[in-house]
């Protein structure tokens, strides 16, 4: 009975904290309310499993969680059904119990959660709930301050996984170390056979690819390599290669969309994805999968594709000032490399990063980008934030010449002035840290 009070009373005191954030405008409203209940009542969570009535889906990895889980939130949602989803991608524990304690009622069950969970809070959440799916999306090298090499944040995600025996895994084929995660384990797996470019960015990268070795310690080779570690890999030495695809795909990547070719149990699906790049190839893929395991049909998936719209920095669209924008995230080596590949050379182009705890204090992977793609840049290139200077340094390097590079520490600032100096017509490019994301969704202009 005790329990049941301060669930509840839980479930008030985060009301009472959203109303208060949002008539002062404090914040996002992402996290707040979740840390005042996990404070006041740490097992929180532990309540929440029994107001889902079907499934429980969990979506974790280095990049493309938060376009994944939206992307399977949505279908879930044009299917009629009713779902609980951490739709801003605030994915730690905080973040997690923010959702459900603004959202959950006495007697109002859910069909569905989808989470989206940090890889090194995993373990934390299935501490407290038992989930049905785990989809893992990729791992890249990403804040070697925060997590460490690759190997410590695939242990993390694995010892989750070795929490719940009952758990069903969807797995990208194409990622070796994602791939492993099937070993023994209910599994499924997804993938490219190949994959078409048909646009005008540039599909070549000059960022270091990760050297990958297997679990036998020999280096891996590949058949076929379409991104970073991403690909059709194998060893020589004991024959570990890439797993048959359960949802084997072909994709043809345009520069506003990909067109997927889909093999499931003996029948062929065909996708189309409004979303530009092959990173979002993969998170639709991802998301395709997991819809079609749930028993949702293809054309049921591809009605609530056509209506998708990238959410929170995301490929995001917006207007600013009078001007067509496009706001996509860069955070990592690997996720940054293949968002600029997609840039309009053509814009006024703005980049903000911030060196926050939750960006990573290390900022090396500015480095390993291939900001080298944006040395045909037609117009200025605006850096931002609380490391605008190393930002400006690096596009030196890369060949920007210094006259189309202006720094702008304040990031409002910085919009205003590429907003400001574009024509009619012509369209904004920002590139932001996850922070610096942040304060521009507080922004209005």
């Amino acid at each position: 009975m005790l329990k049941k009070m301060k669930f509840y009373t839980s479930l008030l005191l985060a009301r009472a904290a959203y109303t208060g954030i949002k008539l002062f405008s404090k914040s996002s409203g992402t996290s707040f309310a979740g840390k005042l209940v996990l404070k006041f009542y740490p097992d929180f969570l532990s309540n929440c499993g029994k107001y889902i009535n079907n499934q429980i889906v969990t979506v974790t990895g280095t990049n493309g969680k938060t376009t994944t889980s939206g992307i399977i939130s949505h279908i879930l949602e044009n299917n009629e059904n009713s779902v609980i989803h951490n739709l801003k991608g605030a994915n730690m524990l905080t973040g997690v119990a923010n959702v459900f304690a603004l959202n959950l009622k006495p007697f109002k069950n859910f069909d569905y959660a989808v989470i989206e969970s940090d890889e090194a809070y995993l373990q934390k959440l299935y501490d407290y709930l038992t989930a049905d799916y785990l989809v893992v999306t990729n791992l890249f090298r990403d804040q070697l301050d925060r997590y460490g090499e690759l190997n410590t944040t695939a242990d993390l995600i694995k010892k989750a996984i070795d929490k719940n025996s009952d758990l069903k895994l969807i797995l990208n084929a194409d990622d070796p170390l994602v791939a492993s995660f099937g070993k023994n384990r209910n599994a499924l797996y997804y993938g490219f056979e190949d994959v078409e470019y048909d646009c005008t960015y540039n599909n070549e990268s000059n960022a270091p690819a990760e050297n990958f070795n297997c679990m036998c310690g020999e280096a891996l080779k590949y058949k076929k390599r379409f991104f970073a570690q991403e690909g059709h890999y194998y060893c020589e030495k004991c024959g570990y290669k890439r797993k048959e695809c359960n949802y084997s795909a072909k994709v043809k990547v345009y520069n506003d969309r990909s067109e997927i070719l889909l093999a499931h149990n003996d029948e062929i699906h065909s996708f189309t994805v409004k979303l530009a790049g092959l990173y979002n190839a993969y998170n639709a893929l991802a998301a395709i999968s997991l819809a079609l395991e749930l028993h949702i049909d293809a054309e049921n998936i591809q009605k609530a594709l056509d209506s998708f719209k990238s959410i929170f920095g995301r490929t995001e669209k917006k207007v600013i000032k009078g001007h067509d924008t496009v706001v996509q995230l860069i955070k990592n080596p690997t996720g940054a490399s293949e968002v600029l590949k997609t840039v309009d050379l053509n814009s006024n182009i703005v980049i903000a990063i911030n060196d926050n705890y939750a960006d990573g204090r290390d900022i090396s992977w500015l480095w390993d980008s291939d900001f080298e793609l944006l040395k045909d840049a037609k117009k200025l290139v605006v850096t931002s934030g609380t490391r605008a200077n190393d930002m400006a340094l690096r596009l030196k390097y890369a060949g920007i010449p210094q006259d189309k590079i202006v720094v702008v520490p304040v990031i409002k600032e910085a919009i205003c002035l590429a907003a400001d100096t574009s024509k009619d017509g012509e369209s904004l490019t920002i590139l932001p840290s996850y922070t610096a994301l942040l304060e521009i969704n507080k922004m209005k202009f």
